[in-house]
């Protein structure tokens, strides 16, 4: 479970049949790992449109960056085969993997189901255990961590997408992104993380709020056998060609057309 005690964005998937789109970004300078773009991508992961779609756990992009698709749009985090193999270890060791499946979206702490993923629940639960925790969803969110992660990165309602991007800005807030796109679940990696989810081993492998802890061990190999796999089906994105202003683009109106908006022919005509 996320800890009482917080500290405190890939870009959208939407599953489309079995392709993916993906909205390319521009990361702000607080939380830019690597290179961005702007423009649509997208991944064709499949021609078979009857195809099922795959839940969250399986959807990671090779070559996706983080950003915001235009100005003044929301930063987004990329999801890569690295960064969805440290999300699933989370619900891993949240008790909220499900066997994967989406419905790991809903549980409440103690095991619960939300009816809905509209917003955060905000309901305090006492556990069989005796412990007592408003925590929710797959990454077990407080109100008060959803609340500064969702406001910070403009997210809308609680559905798989936003928990995704919250909980990989909690991963940021702790200086542990750079770690986990390197691929390794390292002991150090594991007590980073440590004070935002009890379950996951400081480097004494205890938990960090004296809670219920998952040993390193079991949690490294849960990340190694999701980041194989996860590597191994993970799409590549294509950029889409951007359509020109004007068409055809070597004719005499188009040629005229980029003069004028280079100048000359509008200072010329105000002399």
């Amino acid at each position: 479970m996320t800890s009482l005690r917080q500290a405190l964005p890939l870009s959208l998937l939407t599953a489309a049949g079995s392709a993916l789109l993906v909205v390319g970004l521009q990361a702000p300078a607080q939380a830019q790992q690597s290179g961005a773009r702007s423009g649509v991508l997208v991944a064709a992961l499949s021609n078979d449109s009857s195809a099922p779609l795959r839940p969250h756990s399986q959807v990671a992009l090779l070559n996706a960056v983080d950003g915001a698709a235009a100005p003044g749009d929301p930063f987004r985090y990329a999801i890569t085969p690295e960064r969805r193999a440290l999300l699933n270890t989370i619900r891993f060791a949240e008790g909220t993997w499900a066997s994967g499946e989406d419905l790991g979206y809903r549980i409440l702490f103690g095991g619960g189901l939300m009816p809905g993923l509209d917003r955060h629940p905000d309901r305090v639960i006492t556990s069989r255990s005796g412990y007592s925790s408003a925590a929710a969803g797959a990454y077990q969110f407080m109100p008060f961590t959803w609340v500064l992660a969702s406001n910070s990165l403009r997210l809308q309602g609680f559905g798989p997408e936003v928990q995704d991007q919250a909980a990989l800005f909690l991963i940021q807030r702790r200086g542990a992104l750079a770690l986990a796109d390197q691929g390794l679940f390292t002991p150090h990696l594991a007590a980073r993380l440590s004070p935002e989810w009890a379950s996951f081993p400081t480097l004494a492998g205890q938990s960090y709020y004296g809670q219920p802890v998952k040993r390193y061990a079991l949690l490294k190999a849960f990340y190694e056998r999701n980041l194989e796999e996860l590597r191994a089906t993970a799409g590549r994105l294509e950029p889409v060609a951007v359509v020109p202003a004007c068409e055809p683009v070597d004719s005499l109106r188009c040629r005229l057309e980029a003069l004028d908006r280079v100048g000359p022919r509008r200072l010329a005509s105000s002399n």
